[in-house]
């Protein structure tokens, strides 16, 4: 018979892989022709004549009713998760072999499961022995099938004529085997029913019912599988739970956490021995009560905030000590999102910062006393020369003269100078042309010789600091060695601006010629790159050029004005 009109020999071969008896279907993975034989080696099965590479996935060999994904490490695996292996005996799957072997009318009934070197019986009534050697098991050939394998008398099988089982106890004639197969695809065993006398197969019920129970076997396994799979997530979760505890507990801040919509529902023990608060207390919105009076309205608006937005909460306020001390504390917290960017809690520290702050206040009041002193001398300074002038009027237009750039000196220490809240508040926002030109004003004389040229930006002190520090220490050196050293020197400033950055252009002109470049090691150079690069997180570029120096600073504008 041609192609066009029939079957070839290789899918003769498959079809009569599956054979029936008069009442059951039998499965084998022989040619026709020939008797039964071993399967092939792990991960092959027979065509004809044959060894071909398994189909993948499992599912295509049951279209030629074969299943041989034998992955013997994937096997391993599933059998962890199932977490089935030498389990306690239990009821389900008890009442199944009860069951089956009163359907079958069979002394023996199995639930085995193969492993690499055993087949072990989760359930079996007829049978004392609990497991038996992979190599002289039934069961290693049932489950490669996707139906039930029927033996009518393993006498005259040759695959089985020589087994212990069959020539010793329990003398195995007739067995009937349903495979065991999980939803990958995967063999695991089979159920099966046997008996010590041969037999034709099964009726069409007994082979229903078997195939229908060894289903609810798996779905026993199945749901077993699962409750395994939580009961290790549960553990997982419980470890990672008591780890977090643990290194909660040994932070030296305080600890907490809330539900998505605020909920205060953690602290770690470090809140409560600060506070002197019982444990669940403060959950919930109890803790708003720990603060302040003064700051508790300031703290629930940007908890709020927090919350509306999911912007990372931080801000300072004083918490009650187990003392009654109110002490000042920094609060920070953090979401965490799932994947799709909702929050799903949150987290957060409590520091106590109450000595640092009390530190940095003493520091403070140290620093405005002294800066007090210091703008007391320019006046002191200033009056002795207006003294001098009243007594010496040949001197006047010179002490007029040199009170003005004291007192210019002075106001140019306003901006370098540490500031309380209410004189920062009087000080305001300042422009870098307005510092500048305070700054120079004791350097221009009639002559103007700072030239403040370009544009202008705005600066807040934090900023003038720095700046003024650096331009103080640029104009020094140019009055003792460069361009204001000479009387016909002079100095250029040129302020300009982008989105991101301002730079300024520091140029010094009719100062005794420069030769070589002066060596750059002294504190005051060290002024200026801890002012501009530290602080002020920019570049300075110094070139000495024949008529001076020739300086290019460049400052991000976020570094200027917050």
């Amino acid at each position: 018979m041609g192609r066009s009109g029939g079957s070839s020999g290789d899918d003769r071969a498959v079809q009569a892989g599956a054979l029936r008896s008069d009442r059951a279907r039998v499965c084998t993975i022989s040619p026709p022709g020939l008797r039964p034989r071993i399967p092939a080696p792990c991960g092959t099965v027979v065509i004809g004549r044959r060894l071909c590479h398994p189909i993948s996935p499992v599912r295509n060999f049951r279209k030629y009713g074969i299943i041989a994904d034998l992955n013997e490490a994937r096997r391993d695996a599933l059998f962890a998760e199932y977490g089935v292996l030498d389990s306690q005996p239990e009821s389900a799957f008890d009442d199944i072999v009860k069951f089956a072997g009163a359907l079958c009318e069979a002394p023996i009934s199995l639930i085995s499961l193969v492993e690499r070197d055993r087949q072990w019986f989760k359930a079996r009534t007829g049978l004392d022995a609990e497991q038996t050697p992979r190599e002289v098991s039934f069961c290693k050939h049932a489950m490669l099938g996707p139906g039930i394998m029927v033996i009518p008398d393993a006498t005259q099988d040759p695959r089985f004529a020589d087994n212990p089982l069959v020539t010793g106890a329990p003398h195995i004639r007739f067995y009937a085997g349903a495979p065991l197969i999980s939803p990958e695809g995967i063999p695991l065993g089979s159920l099966c029913v046997i008996d010590s006398a041969p037999r034709h197969g099964l009726t069409p019920l007994q082979a229903q019912g078997l195939t229908v129970l060894a289903a609810q076997v798996m779905n026993l396994l199945e749901a077993r599988r699962h409750l395994h799979a939580m009961e290790r997530y549960d553990a997982i979760l419980a470890e990672n739970v008591e780890k977090f505890r643990i290194l909660a507990d040994t932070m030296p801040q305080m600890v907490w956490s809330t539900l998505p919509d605020g909920y205060h529902d953690y602290y770690n023990k470090r809140w409560y021995s600060f506070t002197g608060m019982p444990e669940g207390s403060t959950d919930g919105e109890a803790w708003n009560g720990m603060f302040h009076p003064d700051d508790r309205e300031r703290a629930w608006e940007r908890w709020r905030h927090s919350l509306d937005t999911g912007e990372p909460y931080e801000i300072e306020y004083r918490l009650r000590h187990h003392s009654g001390e109110y002490r000042w504390t920094l609060g920070r917290a953090l979401p965490m999102r799932d994947p799709g960017g909702r929050i799903t809690r949150w987290f957060g520290t409590c520091t106590d910062i109450h000595d640092h702050k009390r530190t940095l206040e003493e520091r403070e009041l140290v620093a405005h006393e002294l800066s007090h002193r210091i703008k007391n001398i320019f006046a002191v300074i200033a009056g002795l020369i207006a003294l001098s002038a009243r007594t010496r009027p040949e001197i006047k237009p010179i002490a007029e003269d040199l009170r003005n750039r004291v007192m210019a000196l002075g106001r140019a220490h306003d901006f370098v100078r540490p500031h309380s809240d209410a004189s920062r508040s009087d000080l305001g926002q300042a422009s870098l042309r307005g510092m500048l030109g305070q700054l120079f004003a004791p350097y221009g004389g009639p002559q103007g010789r700072i030239v403040i040229a370009g544009g202008d930006t705005d600066i807040d002190d934090r900023a003038a600091t720095p700046l003024a520090l650096l331009f103080h220490e640029l104009a020094t050196n140019a009055a003792k060695y460069g361009g204001l050293s000479t009387s016909e020197g002079s100095i250029r400033v040129e302020i300009s601006a982008d989105e991101t950055h301002c730079t300024i252009r520091w140029q010094e002109n009719g100062g005794p010629p420069v030769t070589q470049p002066p060596e750059l090691n002294g504190f005051g150079s060290r002024l200026v790159q801890l002012s501009v690069v530290t602080q002020l997180k920019g570049e300075i570029d110094k070139r000495w050029q024949p008529h001076g120096l020739d300086a290019r600073i460049s400052i991000p504008l976020e570094s200027l004005h917050r």
